[in-house]
């Protein structure tokens, strides 16, 4: 039969989507939460129209669409000289050719408004302070007072809930690292346009730009390889490990990008970690979203979107079908998305990282490609439509 309550455990963006997503169909939820207070940890997030729709169906898209920013594109520039190499137009643009708008806020922006929503409905109950080391089925029912007839793993990279999981996947270092800081709107210098995302370019490393207007500052996060930390999360660097990036990841770059991370306030360094393939179900009552499942590099700023479209999906498919055969179709269905979304960033990642002649080659061929041929390629994520897929 299909679900008729749920137990999420994790409150970030995807355990929180969840939750309402399934309340929407009237089920009855319970979240745990291992934190004692919900914070949010990072900056900026790009939320593209695949996403927004589904947040605008659960009334969140009109909590946040007057405090963040929908950018007039996405620019790509070159590190070096600043020069635009290629853009895409969103605003007006790509509210009607995907059905939805492009934003940018801060993480914590969208995450208090889902926890809003959250608070408000009946059917949700949210238990914060739950820390369960090992988890299993009956565990979770009792820290939850309740039966559930599907167990959601929302619980991020480092999932304890893949542990139930048979042939799941497993939290890897990448081989990258991101510095992130935001600026003071006021202090940021005037050569980051305030009306769009920039992705400035070089030889194995780029940064990325934009404006968060909820905060009133200006977002970057600069990525390069780096070494493998161990499992750490966010790092406070040394004043000599942000020197020393610089003189690495950014050589040759325009001295103006250079002193933007040299003179960022309290900049973290964040090792970036994937989850590698394995499964995503039982094939029963308990499934991973998210993180849990199929954490991303950011380099088709898609992660949060992923997760925001897995829990729609997932909803839509367990209160629909009897729950063992809906989270094998979620399964197949998800993975088959997620890694042709992943495959577009292992791309974007070649593109951005470029060096040498492949470096002239790209810019030669941004420079022959009309901006709405460039919109066009992006139609299969922007304008995915998440709860409307055929079960």
């Amino acid at each position: 039969m299909a679900a008729e309550s749920a137990i999420v455990v994790g409150a970030g963006v995807a355990g929180l989507t969840a939750a309402l997503s399934l309340a929407e169909r009237g089920r009855r939820v319970t979240i745990l939460e291992q934190s004692a207070q919900m914070s949010e940890v990072g900056a900026g997030l790009q939320i593209s129209a695949n996403g927004a729709r589904v947040l605008e169906k659960l009334g969140v898209l009109q909590r946040v669409s007057s405090n963040w920013l929908q950018p007039e594109r996405v620019t790509l520039a070159s590190g070096q000289t600043l020069a635009d190499l290629a853009s895409v137009p969103l605003g007006r643009f790509g509210q009607e050719r995907w059905g939805g708008p492009y934003g940018v806020l801060h993480r914590a922006t969208l995450q208090q408004a889902l926890l809003g929503k959250v608070k408000e409905n009946g059917l949700i109950t949210l238990k914060l302070g739950t820390r369960i080391e090992r988890p299993t089925k009956e565990a979770l029912e009792n820290e939850a007072g309740m039966h559930a007839s599907l167990f959601v793993g929302a619980d991020g990279v480092w999932s304890k809930m893949r542990t139930l999981v048979e042939g799941a996947g497993e939290a890897r270092f990448s081989g990258f690292v991101a510095w992130r800081f935001v600026i003071p709107e006021k202090d940021a210098p005037h050569f980051i346009p305030r009306n769009r995302v920039t992705a400035f370019t070089g030889p194995d490393a780029h940064m990325v730009c934009y404006p968060l207007k909820d905060v009133g500052a200006v977002n970057f996060v600069a990525i390069a390889s780096g070494a493998d930390p161990g499992a750490a999360w966010s790092i406070s660097p040394s004043e000599e490990q942000r020197r020393q990036f610089v003189a690495r990841a950014l050589s040759g770059w325009s001295d103006q990008l250079c002193n933007v991370l040299l003179a960022a306030p309290q900049p973290t360094w964040w090792p970036l970690f994937g989850v590698s393939d394995g499964h995503w179900t039982d094939g029963r009552d308990l499934v991973l979203i998210g993180d849990a499942a199929h954490a991303m590099l950011p380099f088709a700023a898609q992660g949060a979107v992923m997760a925001i479209e897995d829990a729609y999906d997932l909803a839509g498919m367990v209160t629909s079908m009897p729950v063992g055969a809906a989270l094998v179709r979620y399964e197949a269905m998800r993975r088959a998305r997620v890694a042709k979304v992943r495959a577009r960033g292992e791309f974007n990642r070649f593109a951005y990282h470029a060096s040498g002649p492949l470096r002239l080659a790209r810019n030669a061929v941004f420079a022959l490609s009309p901006a709405k041929r460039l919109a066009a390629n992006l139609d299969w994520i922007y304008g995915y439509k998440a709860g409307e897929q055929p079960a």
